[in-house]
């Protein structure tokens, strides 16, 4: 219950469906040699069958080596659906103004090749009209269902093409939803909320968290630091697996936001330190780093075995558990818990853009409740003057500000403890008069760096 929020040359299976599946027939079967008979279909096609995936709610997981061995069509296939993801809000708005009578049922691919279309046309400067037109529309022929409806795809993206100029001017604010993007002006103020549009635009750089203070490794590595033991790739050409440091465990994968809940733990060499929900493991390993006794539980054996090879690596250890967190009975308290709770993630939409229209008010409500019950539980686990640092990587205020007033009336024994610049490496610019944190993409980064952050929302907690 409680955890984080190939293409086969012989049976062509994308995303675990078969074009030889499909109950809506074609006049002929598709087969592999006819795909990479045309130069870029290939790509294309397994990047609108992944969207397709994604439009109905499915994660967006990158294609990878094991599905494309020629690494510049994986390249493509990620980025156009990369691409796509990101400008959701401005493609949704062209389709509904150029199909006044919106998709057509059934149409299997069709919704996405339209999309992936639209993404290349408008908002991909290196990709020629013409081949996005052309293998757009060859896509959708060797899909069952799309393949009937060619001459729509034609005609609607020649109709994008001649407005281009038009659609291409659109206010950044409506790559949010309404819902989405009225909430946030409300609580971060409309400038900042192009600021988040811009952040979506560019994605997410490569933050690195080091094991211990290393200058001459962040020379190395070309990285300009942050606060603490956080520095920002600046360029990457290499593999992250190849980059300096990696295979000695010097450093892992980490957003600077990411990485501040821990630091408020302000934990001591040898004190009991749970991390509850710990996957995908960054606060685990920060903590191990801090001389902590950890003990790491997520529900999700597979994303465990995953914090265990990144331990393993990075020479750190922790006890791995596998548990629900609701039912978990350890033998003993712990001096401090840190809480990183299943949440909407609406925070992290740089990296996961699907997440801006994949998510809705109702979700929220019943994070809330979910959250809820994980802090009742934490404090249960707790000794007496124990600490307790709750975490959300959302920007919505349900799951975080709102939460204070909950806990003092439903939790007297955990007291509010201010957040300090100190504990975050000496920045203090998302230390809230509240005395919590709260970061989002349109704060200043540490030291003037350039570009955005994740949204988090963390406070501090003492139990009597």
């Amino acid at each position: 219950m409680i955890g984080d929020g190939g293409f086969g040359l012989a049976t062509i299976l994308f995303s675990g469906e078969s074009l030889m599946d499909s109950k809506a027939p074609l006049k002929r079967t598709p087969s592999l040699r006819d795909i990479e008979s045309i130069p870029g279909l290939r790509p294309r096609l397994e990047a609108a069958y992944r969207l397709r995936d994604v439009l109905a709610g499915a994660p967006f997981v990158p294609f990878g080596a094991d599905r494309f061995a020629d690494s510049r069509d994986r390249a493509l296939a990620n980025r156009l659906v990369t691409l796509a993801l990101r400008r959701h809000g401005h493609i949704a708005i062209i389709l509904n103004k150029v199909l006044a009578r919106g998709v057509p049922q059934r149409s299997g691919i069709l919704e996405a090749v339209l999309h992936l279309g639209i993404a290349q046309l408008l908002f991909a400067d290196d990709i020629a009209d013409h081949p996005a037109l052309h293998l757009s529309v060859e896509a959708a022929r060797r899909d069952r269902r799309a393949g009937r409806f060619d001459r729509l795809v034609n005609g609607a993206l020649r109709t994008v093409q001649r407005e281009a100029d038009r659609w291409s001017a659109l206010d950044p604010q409506l790559l949010f939803p309404d819902w989405l993007g009225s909430r946030w002006r409300a609580q971060y103020g409309a400038a900042a909320v192009t600021r988040f549009a811009e952040a979506l635009l560019a994605g997410a750089p490569l933050d690195l968290t080091f094991r211990k203070d290393d200058p001459d490794l962040a020379g190395q590595l070309g990285a300009i630091a942050l606060a603490g033991q956080s520095a920002r790739l600046l360029a990457r050409d290499a593999a992250v697996a190849d980059l300096p440091g990696f295979a000695e465990g010097k450093w892992w994968v980490q957003d600077f936001a990411a990485s501040l809940p821990a630091r408020l733990l302000d934990v001591r060499p040898g004190e009991r330190v749970l991390d509850l929900c710990a996957a995908p493991g960054g606060k685990t390993a920060q903590l191990a780093a801090m001389g902590a006794e950890v003990t790491a539980l997520d529900i999700a054996p597979e994303r465990m075995a995953r914090v265990s090879e990144n331990l393993q690596r990075l020479g750190l250890g922790a006890e791995i558990v596998v548990a629900d967190a609701l039912d978990y009975a350890p033998p003993e308290t712990f001096d401090a818990i840190l809480l990183d709770a299943p949440c909407s993630a609406t925070g992290t939409f740089r990296r996961h853009p699907e997440v801006v229209f994949s998510r809705g008010e109702k979700d929220i409500a019943g994070r809330v409740r979910l959250q809820r019950s994980l802090i009742e539980k934490a404090a249960t686990l707790l000794k007496p003057g124990g600490r307790l640092v709750y975490a959300v990587c959302s920007l919505e205020a349900e799951e975080g500000e709102d939460q204070i007033g909950w806990i003092k009336e439903a939790l007297p024994g955990l007291a509010l403890e201010p957040v300090t610049p100190a504990l975050c490496g000496g920045w203090g610019e998302a230390v809230t008069p509240q005395g919590t944190l709260r970061t989002h993409p349109a704060l200043k980064l540490p030291g003037g760096v350039e570009g955005s952050m994740d949204g988090f929302f963390a406070m501090r907690l003492r139990l009597a």
